[in-house]
């Protein structure tokens, strides 16, 4: 499918000073990346999210506010991720009682883990994008964005 912007939904997963990633092995050797991929034809975003945090990392999660928006624009950045210009949306998530992250059954093409990783350890680990540092500042600050949905606004 072609695309001039693709719009992305990521879980940003903490519990218990661990954040929850998906591990990857591939030819830029051993990398972890949020719970995301981009969002479907009739999905919502809201949707979205709760999606890819089960198909990655077999999750149910409640999906809270939004923490940040991360944008790639390959002509920007040489094409080092290709050639797919998209904006991720990442929401704060929470695991829903009685659902524990695992490996799914059909897992992404090079996807080798679920993992808790401390925070502790993000800075000793190959994150995709690097957005370290905005992780710990977010959860230092919480400066939420609000997204206003549509079909929750009053009718005139």
């Amino acid at each position: 499918m072609n695309y001039h912007m693709r719009v992305r939904a990521c879980a940003l997963i903490i519990e218990n000073n661990n954040i929850l990633l998906v591990e990857f092995y591939d030819e830029k050797g051993l990398h972890y990346n949020l719970p995301a991929g981009g969002v479907e034809p009739n999905e919502s975003i809201i949707e979205a999210v709760r999606r890819e945090a089960m198909e990655e990392a077999s999750v149910d999660v409640e999906v809270g506010p939004l923490a940040f928006v991360y944008e790639y624009a390959p002509h920007l950045n040489s094409h080092k991720y290709g050639y797919t210009h998209s904006l991720s949306l990442i929401f704060e998530c929470e695991v829903k009682d009685g659902s524990t992250p695992k490996m799914p059954k059909n897992p992404d093409e090079n996807q080798i883990n679920v993992k808790w990783i401390p925070l502790s350890e993000l800075k000793n680990i190959k994150l995709y994008p690097n957005i370290e540092n905005h992780i710990i500042d977010y959860l230092q600050t919480k400066r939420n964005i609000e997204l206003i949905e549509e079909h929750t606004l009053k009718e005139y």
